[in-house]
């Protein structure tokens, strides 16, 4: 049987991996993919984030999938498998947090996708905007030094001379990939699916010990909020408090996202931010009789959870808080909330 490609888009928090996904399933390539998506949080959000296609989405949402002994991903390969699934190729988006090591360890070390799957490319996006915050990490590191292509996001917000400079310090760590600069991930599909650019030599140079167990932890300030709450969001609250939110904490928050009943409309509300950037807009409609919850998650240094619990629950039309943060009109809050340790128009 002929293996199938896969192909591993990795990235730091908010760079825009779910764009590149959704570029991929839209285009007109004729193939039928599987998309795996894995989150770090506890609220389904980048499941709602993903068009609607016919693509079968698996989303593992117990922690990075380089974080659960890769039991989850080879399950979720041994179930595609087995259901007489007829897929072109399959694509994984991983957690911004994720080290691809223990990824890209699930196709040599497990006997049943050694023998179904090969992995065609790893692809890196990297948000210009935004690296200069995180240098530093380790997460970042490993998914530049182990990327087959580096796609160098959101360079019509950013300068050449400044981007110039940003290669030059990818190429220290990984002298070998392919880089694209792009607007949007807007980098033709020949370049990215079917190019076989993975070589097992090279990813043993970054990590020696790739083919043996490894343990691996994420920095230990980076945690997620993440908060589910029914009732109509009223937009002039949320625009105060999300503003004011990022003003205050912006450097410490590396991700935000949000599907949102905002102001009783017709059509969910999708809402994303990085640091002090923050977009938002119309997404689909509610569906008859849907039950409209507001799914909000934030991925960040140091997050004060009460905090943006308090402040999102008085979000909430006809909600009000006391002096001290206590709902007054319903002493449990109305919402429940998640905690891991591991400029908007409405």
């Amino acid at each position: 049987m002929e293996k199938l490609p896969v192909t591993l888009i990795t990235g730091y928090l908010g760079a825009g991996k779910t764009t590149l996904l959704n570029r991929i399933l839209t285009e007109d390539h004729g193939q039928r993919i599987c998309v795996i998506v894995n989150e770090f949080g506890e609220v389904g959000i980048d499941n709602e984030l993903i068009v609607t296609t016919d693509e079968e989405v698996i989303e593992m949402n117990n922690g990075c999938i380089c974080c659960t002994v890769r039991s989850d991903l080879i399950q979720s390969f041994s179930n595609l498998l087995t259901d007489n699934h007829q897929f072109d190729r399959v694509v994984i988006e991983t957690t911004g947090l994720a080290d691809p090591g223990p990824v890209i360890q699930t196709f040599f070390l497990d006997e049943r996708t050694v023998s179904s799957l090969t992995l065609d490319a790893t692809i890196t996006v990297v948000d210009l905007v935004n690296i200069k915050h995180h240098w530093d990490s380790h997460e970042l590191q490993e998914q530049i030094a182990f990327a087959n292509v580096i796609i160098l996001n959101k360079a019509d917000l950013f300068s050449e001379v400044e981007t110039d400079s940003i290669i030059d310090r990818i190429q220290q760590l990984n002298a070998l990939a392919d880089i694209y600069t792009a607007a949007q991930c807007d980098v033709p599909l020949e370049n990215l699916l079917d190019i076989g650019a993975f070589d097992l030599r090279n990813a043993l140079t970054v990590d020696p010990g790739l083919l043996t167990e490894t343990a691996h932890e994420h920095e230990d300030e980076v945690s997620s909020t993440s908060i589910r709450i029914s009732g109509s969001v009223d937009s002039d609250r949320f625009n105060r408090w999300i503003n004011q939110l990022v003003q205050d904490h912006g450097p410490d928050i590396y991700r935000m996202k949000g599907i949102l009943d905002m102001d009783e409309s017709p059509r969910r509300f999708v809402f994303q931010g990085v640091h002090m950037v923050l977009d938002g807009r119309p997404g689909a409609p509610w569906k008859a009789n849907e039950d409209r919850t507001n799914q909000i998650v934030f991925i960040g240094r140091n997050l004060n959870e009460s905090s943006l619990r308090e402040g999102f629950y008085e979000c909430i039309r006809g909600n009000k808080l006391s002096n001290s943060g206590v709902p007054l009109d319903n002493p449990n809050g109305g919402y429940s909330a998640n905690h891991n340790t591991e400029s908007i128009t409405v």
